[in-house]
């Protein structure tokens, strides 16, 4: 693996590091389903099915749930059992699952079928995060992580458009084809990861060593609930800005789709490149704290929209999107250095997985927290949601420095970079 962070990551687009390759290439045929996936799943199972619209909810939350507690365990067991092989079985495994999608016409049913896809799925991607942390040395695992980013942005909008194809054509057969795409780009992509290098499995517990011993990493857990309240700013785009733009502005509807077009643009185009700097765990705590500023000042723009008519309020859409795209990006990059600088080695997948929580606990509570104070407290609550979001990467540097320096004690060999 390249260990010069400063050499060049890709040539024409196209990774220069042949592990990065796989990766990128599975990436995107798995998230190119997803993408079908995600754009087809509500309407299917409520037109088709004919699933109360709360029930596919409650399936959702359910799996959602399910994936957020087998993230831990899932990269543990890549830590002992070998990360290739691990990722490969569990994609291999949600695709499995998923065919399950195609059979499935009763409540319960579905909430199990969700909640196996998304535990394999949840599963697999804190095995990749701590494969990428093991392979990709030197500064290089944000950088990856990064460029991975901005395919899966990619790949999500081409899958957007198959699926807006099935939604066309609003036939039972081509919502099953989609289904069935889904499943099998992952079982595909787990074929693929067939050809990443073998990486060994860590050495046997110590006596007296826990099993899961992140859980007992104080200093870590709190970093990660701390980079978890600083996600909540996903969740206000994806649930925040759609209530916000039909309750209290004057702008059409259709500007939720254009927002976001422009994310999922900007963020291919760019996120590696505001990743650059977030290599080891200070520079990555002061990123966040950077990041956290433009998404603040970003909600403060969007704030000003109700009241300023239809053109004014487009207008300051469009900045307030693109200023918190900005810090979007420059947070993900500092989160990603946070979470694999302060990971000892041979523990990087159950880190891994366990940052992965942070923002499946964000998940979870931000949706309510943010429609009552954005949508029902109205602009003040985005002032507040903004001091919560810039006040958690504050916090993050007293918090990343003092786990810095009890890494020792928790045994992490990567926390300076």
């Amino acid at each position: 693996m390249a260990s010069d962070a400063k050499a060049a990551l890709t040539r024409r687009g196209i990774p220069v590091d042949p592990t990065l390759r796989v990766l990128a290439l599975g990436t995107m045929v798995n998230r190119a389903g997803n993408g079908a996936l995600v754009t087809t799943f509500a309407l299917y199972f409520t037109r088709e099915v004919h699933l109360h619209a709360a029930q596919v909810g409650v399936a959702l939350s359910v799996g959602a749930l399910a994936g957020l507690f087998a993230q831990i365990p899932a990269g543990h067991l890549g830590d002992v059992r070998g990360p290739r092989e691990t990722l490969r079985v569990l994609t291999i495994l949600s695709g499995a699952c998923t065919l399950g999608l195609l059979v499935t016409r009763q409540l319960w049913a579905l909430i199990l079928v969700m909640a196996l896809i998304n535990a394999a799925e949840y599963g697999a991607n804190a095995v990749r995060s701590g494969y990428v942390a093991r392979i990709a040395v030197g500064g290089q695992g944000v950088r990856f992580k990064a460029y991975l980013r901005a395919v899966t942005n990619v790949a999500m909008s081409l899958g957007a458009l198959l699926g807006g194809i099935a939604l066309w054509i609003n036939q039972p057969w081509a919502y099953l084809t989609v289904l069935g795409i889904d499943a099998v780009t992952s079982i595909i992509t787990g074929l693929m990861f067939s050809r990443l290098p073998h990486i060994a499995p860590t050495p046997p517990r110590g006596v007296g060593e826990p099993r899961l011993a992140v859980l007992r990493d104080i200093p870590f857990v709190v970093v990660t609930l701390l980079c978890g309240i600083v996600a909540m700013h996903f969740i206000v785009m994806e649930v925040g800005i759609p209530l916000w733009i039909s309750q209290h502005t004057d702008a059409p509807t259709s500007m939720v789709a254009i927002l976001l077009v422009l994310n999922t643009v900007v963020v291919a185009l760019f996120q590696v490149r505001l990743s650059l700097g977030a290599d080891d765990v200070t520079h990555s705590a002061n990123a966040m704290v950077s990041g956290a500023l433009w998404i603040a000042i970003g909600f403060v723009v969007i704030s000003l929209t109700d009241g300023t008519g239809r053109l004014g309020a487009v207008a300051l859409l469009i900045v307030g999107a693109s200023i918190h795209v900005v810090g979007e990006m420059i947070t993900s990059g500092g989160q990603w250095g946070i979470s694999m600088g302060l990971a000892p080695e041979e523990r990087q997948g159950q880190y891994q997985g366990f940052a992965g929580v942070g923002f499946g606990l964000a998940n979870v509570v931000a949706p309510t927290l943010i429609t009552l104070l954005c949508i029902t407290w109205g602009r003040p609550g985005w002032y507040v949601m903004a001091g919560l979001v810039l006040g958690a990467a504050v916090l993050l540097r007293p918090a990343s420095a003092w786990a810095l320096a009890t890494r020792e004690k928790y045994g992490a060999a990567t926390a300076s970079g």
